[in-house]
């Protein structure tokens, strides 16, 4: 596509910047063919208008995805220009830290100014072996990818290092050779590659100063040739110098100072072998003093002395030869110190007795007045005539400045010669690598001869450099058949001719040389005639006609012609030279100047093969007589130009390497980067013309492979073949339309710049656009699935919620019918209680009113009763007074008026007598007045009813109260009387109250006394009591303080102490396993240091020996009998003996310290031994002497107890045969058959058991039959007593004397007729104990036979049962019954075969005692018996059987079948063969059994001269098939198991803890074989690590390819691109290594590990350890690779560790401790996963990343590297608050882990349950000559 459509909008942009070069800035809209100007927006929000330069129309660079900026190469950058180059190496350097970037074939090196820890030992070791592309930018990798050429092309290498000062050049160099010093090793042991390191502090302190720029600026250009032999280690170097800057030694500028030398000499001045140097402060002598800055921050010149004299020393510089120097050294600064004094205009003379030039000529041992005349007059010699002409004192300055740069430069030349001659190699060089540490292209104000020359050497390497860029690119193509088109890159040639060629600027000033009075000026005006206005390179300042300006591939730079003859010429009065050569005193100054008249020209070559380059750049070597004249008038710039055409052609026959080192800032500012001081150097140092190369052509560069997998995302499934290569050309077709952008290679594709950007955006794009539709998918999905969820919860809710408020609703109403309720009650209470209580109230009132109205009204009833009874009578009598005269009136009138009218009535009734009608009238009347008063009458009588009852209730009423009223009547009397007495006692009581009353007065008087004293008592006692309170409330707290104190205090000193206690248990556990570790790391470097010399001593018999025909060397390892110890060193032959009696003390003594101890503490045991076994010796004799003293007072043993003792021991015999017999048909029965019913009656077992308890009833009536014999010859032989005593036939009559005297003691017969009985007794009680096992085992029998029975019933029942299950059931029902059946009867009989092994084991050893018996029984026997007895007295004739032989567990074998056993056990036995069949451990328990045999022996010899020989033939085997790993197992196992044997059979209590007593029985009785022990400790642990090491090396190659590069989740891991440094593949090649590969080694490892029998915990141990091993290693490989901290990788990570924790579960092998190991890996993995963007995630990864450094955390975070556009980076600032949060954690500031280290291994005891007596020996071993006993 074209490039103008990737102008799109938000396209980023670099433009030009004044300050920052180069700026960031984004389209704001589509650029279209033709506008004028670009929209833009810079990146802090800024937005310009960037106009387009009219003529060009060139658009701005476009700036890298995101997704590249940082990369490893800067050829993998899409956009490859200045900008992308600039900001890829800011974003490294500023925010990852990283320093050293890729640029194709050149490694770009920034300087940090900070010490950084990426240089150790480990990052060697990780760097050693890696492809150049598989790890991170470093050095080390360019050292490696050298080193690997030159072993690989069998080509030399060289490593050209440049830049300009202070930009880092000596330091890369030094690490170089470190690096290769490192690696390689040297073939001797003169420690070559000590002798190269230690020649930069030599070279330093002599070629080195501080300037502006650099406190460490190398001053010199050198070309170091490290040398190498055929296997490629180090045997030498040699050095050649350039252009050392003499005019530093006479001045200095401003804030800079001399060489280093001089200012280590000052300050070293108070040494006492310095007195004599007289030297002072560096501020006194003019040649150290001028630019006012002598010291360097953080730099100890005294301390930098020490190591320059060391370096000196080590390189093999006498004291002599060092004083010397430092003679020579102190004259040059008190030569700069002399002062002339003028005469007039043209002389001058030095003061007399001037003390600067008389110290001077004491040190150089010269005359001072010869010295004095000549630095003040100089020599002109014409044709004819000599004169001496004094000088000026200007002209004398300058020839004493001249001589001091002379003295020094050739005091310079002089030590590289010595070095060169220290480090000359011994051996023929096969190859070498050269490391060129030379100037950079150097401008700055003032110019001279020094920067002409710097800049041209430059010209030449850059010329060399591109035209080696432009071979590769041409290689790369020509390789991938590509076509070639030339490509158009910038040549420089005719800048060099300009310099060099004919009538060039170098001739033209060695011409102007030759001239008798040419000038600067002179030669100025030549070059304009020359070359101004011809060549456009060459120009002419404007305003000086003494300058001149070349135009360089870097830049212009404008040269001073001021100076540039005198510096060419290089002059130096011959004088001067001459005195200096003439000193006696001092040799070393006259051999400076010795081969002055004799140098070599530049163009011959040294005897060493090496060219020197100058006067002042390279020793002088001898030349060929007669050119001295000639050539003492080569000039500077001559002998430069020839200096540098020689390392060109060097240079051009090695295959270069290129460092490029930068400055990034001029104030030495730790990770400062200054964009235009950088861009300055890039320009300069060719980085950027290498881009411009590469961008030419095609810069990016895929293999199919990567471009398949990288961007399959735009393929679709029909476009996916099976060949990946036509796949790739079919997409590539359709993405990019035009051919010319790409073209496809043999392996690779070619993309020209910016293509692989526009790819990345079409994959970003589709990823995009596959997101944003996956996004839609899911977001539309989720919403869905949060609507649903909501809706579904609001519906919940509502449900929830309608209830809720229905409850609360339904919940109110009963509380408001509750609390109407209750507030009806409870109002009804209240009114009720009110009610009731005004009631009773009321009541009360009422009662109480209305008694008192009650008694009102009765008083005033009774009154009125008792008024109404006297009105009665008064009224009555009244009345009737009244009534009587009133009643006479009345009855008068009455009868007056009755009288008048009866007589009216009368006269009425006889007018109506006379009417009918009248009668009528009254008559009706008279009826109703008749029925009213009938009426009337009725209720009259009702009333009277009433009033009766009235009357009757008011008569009761009347009749109660009349009773009460009398009773209360009767009450009054009464109380009437009771208060008559009462008033009498009233009066007593007055009497006695007025007493009382008086008492009471006095009492009161008396209690308010009281009272008073009481209260007052009272408040003091209160008071009192409240101050004892709080005394005791403040005693209180202050006792609850104490003991919260006391509490607090205890559990603090508890805590502290537990804390206390785990760490010193920590720390101990901590400072054993150190002591282990370095016991352990001892014990390698002895066995390393024991090889070496078993190595050196070979190659010495293979030089020294020359063996004569027909005579054959005889081995000699008998001679190590000799010694315990002898077993350290390898046995020689016989011939080398006075050779050997002579090593030990050069080469054992210093190395075996430790044994040497072992020896003095075993002397001194074996001295205590010795004193207690001539102790003990003593005791046995004595006590000896004594018994036999008793032996002879007691008489010797009767006839009757010897045919007692001879009876005994027959019947033991046949016993013993017949118990073996049973014995052995018993095994042979139970052999017969396995199965159940082998105890069923009728079965051999059983019968043999039946016979058995037969021939025990048998036995128990013989032996009754033999106590009856026994009597009888008892009774016989009294008998036989009294013929004997009077007859004197006897043989031998003393005999028969002694015998007839021992008879007449009847005590003595009488005690041995009690032992015989007790005799028969024991036998009657073992038959009996036996004959009850037997019945015992019978009823056992029986029982079995009924539980038989019981299970065929059972089965019978499960038979019938499973008949009734359909067909299925019925057969796992069946297999299931037939399992347990079967189980059943594998755990009966495996019951039962214990219970008969521990019989065979009971039989055994009862066959033993009586084996021992007898024989104990046969010696004396043997010796008490005589043969005249055994004749003559009668005996019961019984069979005497042969002894049969019991195997005890040991090998016998003869002496001289030592090394036969060895041989065949231990030399010439494979693991995979024979071993492989064999018991685990079996070689230890046959040399354990053999070691048995000889301690049984007590023969000390043979049991040292075994175990050496066992020892020395471990040690052979494993130094011959070491790096096998089976075999190394293999022995590590049988050695393991050789010392458990030791330690189990020892004796010691601690050791036989678990052994059976059978064991225990084999223990070894007469040496204490400890110190053995320890040694063979000592070679386990020495094969562990060999072991160990193998494993190692096994490993090693398939660590990073399977834990890191292979993706065991395919398709995870982005591919991004590569650049010219390829890095490996992450597709599984045939070839490369994946995860199951590794889990396949482990498998394998451990599965030889247990077949060899390896104890489990040492296992454990090795997994452990390889656990480790893996883990250090990709953790380390992932700390150095960029490429590898993604995310994606931390998830491959993971995964990986997650199947190797599964592989450890499936082996039982979590508590082994491996898994812990790969804690820093798990975590490192977690950190590349985890958020990186909060406080919250720095807190996070604090807590979790504890196993991991704040080094490595860091070092992970600044290596984080997005593989896709979608993951972010890590800012800075978050790693900055990592940083801190980290400062106050306490841990190592290494960077990697250690991957050598090994884990101190302990062989915890394990003892072995096998019986020594039950192992065969296999024929295959060929072991026949050993037997066993």
């Amino acid at each position: 596509m074209a490039a103008s459509e990737l102008y799109t909008k938000y396209a980023r942009v670099w433009i030009p910047d004044p300050e920052e070069v180069w700026k960031s800035a984004e389209l704001l809209k589509d650029y279209k063919p033709g506008d004028k100007v670009l929209q833009l927006r810079l990146e802090e929000g800024k937005d310009l208008e960037y106009c387009l330069d009219p003529k060009t129309k060139e658009l701005p660079p476009l700036r890298n995805p995101d997704i590249l900026v940082g990369e490893n190469d800067l050829t993998a950058l899409s956009y490859l220009h200045e900008p992308a180059v600039l900001h890829n190496l800011k974003v490294r350097f500023i925010d990852s830290k990283l320093i050293y970037t890729y640029c194709g074939i050149v490694l770009v090196a920034i300087n940090p100014y900070e010490q950084l820890p990426i240089y150790g030992e480990d990052i060697i070791n990780a760097y050693s072996g890696q492809n150049m592309g598989d790890m991170d930018p470093h050095i080390f990798a360019v050292a490696e990818e050298a080193y690997k050429q030159m072993a690989r092309d069998e080509r030399n290498q060289s490593i050209i290092v440049s830049g300009e000062s202070g930009a880092g050049k000596t330091v890369s160099a030094k690490y170089a050779m470190r690096y290769f010093a490192t690696v390689s090793g040297s073939a001797s042991e003169a420690n070559v590659e000590e002798k190269v390191l230690a020649s930069n502090p030599i070279m330093e302190s002599i070629g080195n100063a501080k300037t502006t720029r650099n406190d460490n600026s190398s001053r010199f250009g050198k070309y170091i040739e490290i040398g190498f032999d055929k296997r490629y280690r180090i045997i030498g170097a040699n050095m050649r110098t350039y252009l050392l800057e003499k005019s530093r030694v006479v001045f200095q500028a401003e804030e800079e100072r001399n060489y280093h030398i001089f200012y280590q000499l000052c300050a070293s001045a108070a040494l006492p072998e310095f007195k004599t140097l007289r030297l002072g402060n560096a501020n006194y002598f003019h040649y150290t003093k001028q630019g006012g800055s002598p010291v360097i921050d953080g730099v100890d010149d005294a301390k930098e002395m020490v190591n320059t004299r060391q370096a000196c020393t080590l390189l093999g510089i006498s004291d002599s030869y060092q004083m010397g120097i430092f003679r020579i050294l102190a004259g040059i600064l008190h030569l700069g110190n002399v002062e002339f004094v003028s005469r007039d205009s043209d002389s001058c003379t030095v003061p007399p007795k001037h003390e600067p030039l008389t110290i001077f000529c004491d040190l150089m041992g010269v005359e001072y007045e010869e010295m004095a005349h000549w630095l003040c007059h100089r020599k002109l010699a014409t044709a004819t005539e000599t004169y001496i002409k004094p000088i000026s004192k200007l002209h004398a300055i300058n020839a004493r400045d001249a001589l001091a740069k002379h003295i020094y430069a050739n005091l310079f030349n002089w030590i590289v010669d010595h070095v060169n001659k220290a480090l000359h190699a011994t051996v023929k060089q096969h190859s070498f690598i050269g490391v060129l540490d030379i100037y950079g292209f150097e401008t700055f104000e003032i110019n001279s001869f020094e920067q002409f020359c710097i800049n041209y050497a430059n010209e030449k390497l850059q010329q060399q450099f591109n035209m080696h860029v432009f071979k590769l690119e041409q290689e790369e193509y020509m390789k991938e058949q590509i076509p070639w088109t030339l490509i158009d890159f910038y040549d420089n040639q005719p800048c060099i001719n300009l310099i060099e060629a004919k009538m060039g600027v170098l001739d033209l000033l060695d011409e102007e040389c030759k001239m008798p009075k040419g000038s600067d000026d002179s030669w100025a005006q030549k070059l304009y005639n020359t070359h101004l206005n011809k060549c456009a390179l060459f120009e002419k300042p404007r305003l000086s006609n003494k300058a001149f300006i070349i135009k360089h591939f870097a830049d212009k730079v404008e040269y001073q012609c001021e100076g540039f003859l005198e510096k060419n010429k290089d002059t130096v009065y011959e004088e001067q030279i001459k005195v200096l050569k003439s000193s006696k005193k001092f040799k070393l100054l006259p051999e400076l100047f010795q081969d002055e008249e004799k140098v070599l020209s530049p163009t011959s070559a040294t005897p060493s093969g090496r060219v020197p380059l100058s006067r002042t750049a390279v020793k002088p070597a001898k030349a060929r007589p007669g050119q001295a004249s000639k050539e003492h008038k080569k000039t500077v710039g001559h002998q430069f130009r020839n200096s540098l055409h020689l390392l060109m052609e060097t240079l051009n026959a090695t295959t270069p390497h290129y460092v490029r080192c930068i400055k990034p800032n001029d104030f030495k500012f730790p990770f400062t980067f200054d964009e235009k001081r950088a861009v300055q150097q890039l320009r300069a140092c060719g980085v950027l013309e290498t881009i411009r190369i590469s961008a030419a052509g095609f810069p990016s560069r895929w293999t199919y492979q990567e471009f398949f997998s990288r961007y399959r995302v735009l393929m679709k499934q029909r476009d996916v073949l099976g060949d990946r290569k036509q796949t790739c050309k079919n997409v590539l077709e359709k993405l990019i339309q035009d051919k010319d952008k790409y073209q496809f290679g043999k392996t690779k594709i070619f993309f020209r710049a910016g293509q692989v950007a526009y790819l990345e955006k079409i994959r970003a794009d589709k990823l995009r656009a596959a997101c944003i539709r996956i996004q839609k998918t899911i977001r539309g999905w989720l919403m869905r699935k949060k609507y649903m969820r909501m809706r579904k919860a609001a519906v919940t809710i509502q449900r929830h919620v309608r209830g809720y408020q229905a409850r609360c609703y339904a919940k109110f109403l009963r509380r408001t019918r509750a609390a109407i309720t209750i507030q009806k009650f409870q109002r009804m209470y209240v009114v009720r209680k009110r009610y009731q209580r005004m009631r009773a109230t009321t009541i009360a009132l009422q009662a109480l009113l209305r008694g008192y109205m009650v008694r009102n009204k009765y008083q005033m009833m009774l009154r009125e009763h008792k008024t109404v009874i006297i009105q009665k009578h008064v009224r009555g009598w009244l009345a009737r007074l009244h009534y009587c005269r009133i009643l006479k009136a009345i009855v008068y009138l009455q009868c007056c008026y009755r009288r008048m009218m009866a007589k009216r009535e009368l006269k009425k009734l006889k007018i109506e007598a006379r009417s009918v009608e009248r009668y009528k009238k009254l008559h009706i009347g008279l009826e109703n007045k008749i029925m009213q008063l009938q009426r009337k009458i009725d209720e009259q009588n009702k009333e009277y009813k009433s009033l009766l009852e009235k009357m009757s209730n008011l008569e009761i009423t009347y009749s109660t109260e009349t009773e009460k009223l009398r009773n209360d009547v009767e009450r009054l009397r009464m109380s009437e009387e009771e208060a008559k007495n009462a008033t009498n006692r009233v009066i007593s009581l007055q009497e006695e109250i007025a007493k009382l009353r008086k008492e009471l007065h006095q009492t009161q008087s008396e209690k308010k006394t009281i009272e008073e004293w009481a209260d007052k008592y009272k408040h003091d006692t209160e008071q009192l009591v409240s101050e004892l309170k709080e005394q005791n409330t403040l005693l209180k707290t202050e006792k609850e303080d104490l003991n919260r104190r006391i509490h607090d205090q205890a559990r603090e000193i508890t805590e502290s102490m537990e804390r206390k206690l785990v760490e010193e248990t920590k720390q101990l556990e901590l400072d054993l396993n150190d002591e282990r570790l370095r016991y352990q790391n001892l014990l390698n470097e002895f066995s390393r240091l024991e090889e070496r010399y078993d190595d050196l001593k070979d190659e010495m018999n293979l030089m020294v020996s020359i063996p004569k025909p027909g005579h054959k060397r005889t081995d000699s390892t008998h001679s190590s009998n000799e010694s315990e110890y002898t077993f350290s060193s390898e046995i020689t032959e016989a011939e080398d003996l006075p050779v050997r009696m002579e090593e030990p003390s050069e080469k054992k003594a210093p190395l075996d310290m430790s044994l040497f101890l072992k020896l003095q503490k075993r002397v001194t045991e074996l001295e205590q031994e010795k004193q207690s076994l001539q102790d003990e010796l003593d005791r046995k004799e004595e006590q000896a002497l004594r018994a036999k003293a008793k032996e002879e007072e007691r008489p010797p043993m009767r006839g009757a107890e010897l045919e007692y003792e001879s009876l005994k021991r027959q019947e033991l015999e046949s016993e013993n045969k017949k118990l073996k017999n049973e014995l052995n048909e018993l095994q042979k029965a139970l052999t017969e058959t396995r199965a159940p019913e082998v105890t069923a009656p009728g079965a051999p077992a059983y019968r043999v058991l039946l016979d058995q308890l037969t021939s025990v009833s048998e036995e128990l009536e013989v032996r009754k039959e033999e106590v009856l014999i026994l009597r009888s010859q008892l009774v016989s032989q009294k008998e036989a007593i009294q013929p004997k005593e009077d007859k004197n036939t006897m043989t031998d009559a003393t005999l028969l004397l002694e015998d007839v005297q021992k008879m007449k003691d009847k005590g003595e017969i009488a005690q041995a007729y009690i032992g015989l009985k007790e005799t028969n007794r024991l036998l009657e009680s073992q038959l009996q104990s036996q004959k009850k096992s037997h019945e015992n085992e019978l009823e056992s029998l029986r029982g079995e036979i009924q539980s038989l029975k019981e299970e065929n019933n059972r089965q019978q029942q499960l038979l019938a049962q499973n008949l009734q299950l359909p067909p299925e059931a019925r057969i796992e029902a069946s297999l299931q019954h037939e399992i347990t059946r079967l189980t059943n009867e594998n755990l009966d009989l495996m019951e039962q075969l214990e219970k008969q092994d521990k019989t065979v084991r009971k039989l055994k050893k009862q066959l033993k005692v009586f084996a021992k018996k007898i024989g104990e029984l046969e010696v004396g026997q043997m010796e008490n018996i005589s043969p005249g007895q055994i004749i003559d007295e009668p005996i019961r004739p019984v069979n005497i059987p042969r002894k049969e032989k019991d195997f005890q567990g040991m090998l016998e074998y003869k002496r001289e079948d030592e090394q036969k056993l060895v041989k065949n056990l231990i030399l010439e036995l494979k693991p995979r063969g024979v071993a492989v069949n064999l018991i685990p451990g079996l070689p230890a328990y046959i040399l354990f059994m053999c070691v048995r045999h000889a301690d049984y022996l007590n023969d000390d010899q043979k049991v040292r001269s075994l175990l050496t020989s066992t020892i020395n033939g471990i040690k052979k085997v494993l130094k011959k098939r070491g790096d096998d790993f089976e075999t190394v197992s293999f022995w590590l196992s049988n050695t393991c198991r050789f010392l458990h044997c030791l330690k189990q059979y020892s004796g010691e209590e601690g050791f036989m803890k678990h052994n059976t007593p059978r064991q225990n029985e084999h223990c070894l009785t007469n040496f204490d074989l400890a110190e053995y022990r320890q040694v063979l400790s000592d070679l386990a642990i020495q094969i562990y690590q060999q072991l160990v090491r193998v494993l190692e090396n096994i490993l090693q190659p398939m660590i990073v390819s399977g834990m890191l590069e292979h993706e065991t989740i395919q398709g995870v891991s982005g591919v991004k691109p590569t650049g010219l440094r390829k890095r490996t593949s992450s597709i599984a090649d045939e070839g490369t290594y994946t995860l199951d590969s590794i889990i396949r080694q482990l498998n394998s490892f451990h599965s030889v590990m247990c077949q060899h029998g390896m104890d489990p915990e040492l296992i454990k141990q090795v997994v452990k350890q390889m656990f480790y091993i893996i883990g250090a290693v990709t953790l380390n490989n992932l700390l150095l690779r960029k490429d590898m901290c993604s995310w994606s990788k931390g998830m491959q990570i993971r995964y990986n560790v997650s199947q190797l924790e599964e592989w450890l579960r499936d082996k039982n092998l979590m508590n082994s401790g491996a898994k812990e190991t790969l804690e820093p890996l798990i975590q490192a993995a977690q950190l590349l996963q985890v958020k990186k963007k909060t406080d919250e995630d720095a807190e996070a990864i604090c807590s979790m990343c504890n196993a991991l450094t704040t080094a490595q955390i860091v070092k992970v975070l600044n290596l984080y590297t997005p593989v896709n556009e979608f993951e972010e980076r890590v800012l800075v600032s978050f790693i900055r608050t990592i940083q801190v949060r980290l400062r106050d954690r306490k841990d190592s500031p290494q960077l990697l882990m250690d991957a050598k280290h090994i884990f101190p291994v302990t062989f915890p005891f394990n003892p072995s349950s096998l019986a020594l007596e039950t192992i065969q020996i296999p024929a295959s071993l060929g072991l026949g000559f050993i037997s066993r006993v």
